[in-house]
């Protein structure tokens, strides 16, 4: 599967994961919540092993970049709370840095 699909799925699955819990604990849900929250945080590990990078540190850390670009994407999408100057700007500056470290020349 190509770098940037699975990315996305990736933050997919731990966003929806990690809504789940918000649900539960902050907005007052079901702590049934909780079970198709742990689902999709187990399968989001598990997609982000089959990252190609070289290294778990690296491909971790270039997953953070796509990771907060989909946040904002998250929040204007299932919040509808639109994202802001900043918002892009500095998502912007994160992808720039997860393409930096995937694909940056090494010796």
């Amino acid at each position: 599967m190509p770098i940037l699909p699975l990315y996305l799925l990736a933050a997919l699955l731990e966003i929806s994961g990690c809504f789940a819990v918000w649900a539960w604990w902050r907005a007052g849900g079901s702590a049934l919540w909780l079970i198709p929250g742990a689902a999709a945080l187990a399968g989001f590990a598990l997609l982000l092993a089959f990252s190609p990078a070289a290294f778990a540190g690296r491909a971790f850390a270039a997953y953070g970049g796509v990771y907060i670009a989909a946040s904002l994407c998250w929040l204007w999408v299932a919040e509808g709370q639109r994202p802001d100057r900043f918002d892009a700007g500095g998502a912007l500056l994160c992808l720039i840095g997860a393409a930096l470290i995937l694909w940056g020349p090494r010796g």
